[in-house]
């Protein structure tokens, strides 16, 4: 039959890199909100935080996209070699509960 898999195996859903980078982009926003006011932090700290596992390129390397796309979004700002939340970021963390 058409609809049949023909290899028997399980589906699988497909790797979407704009979903895997998303994801990210929460994590760090997410994390600097929860360390905020607190700690103040540098782009490989939050890194390191956020990669507990052996920490690779890839990895780093995501975590350094999501926050220049949050820099670019208005939601993180980089100020003395720290990256902080903005107020538009703790707002938004508010509203999302």
């Amino acid at each position: 039959m058409a609809d049949e898999n023909p290899m028997g195996s399980a589906e699988r859903v497909p790797f979407i890199p704009a979903n895997a980078d998303r994801k990210v982009e929460w994590a760090v926003l997410s994390f600097l909100v929860a360390e905020h006011p607190d700690h103040q932090l540098t782009i490989p700290e939050v890194s390191r935080a956020l990669n507990t596992s052996a920490v690779d390129f890839g990895s780093e390397d995501a975590v350094e996209r999501a926050i220049r796309e949050l820099v670019g979004a208005g939601l993180l700002h980089c100020e003395c070699g720290f990256v902080l939340p903005t107020r538009a970021a703790l707002y938004l963390q508010r509203l999302a509960g």
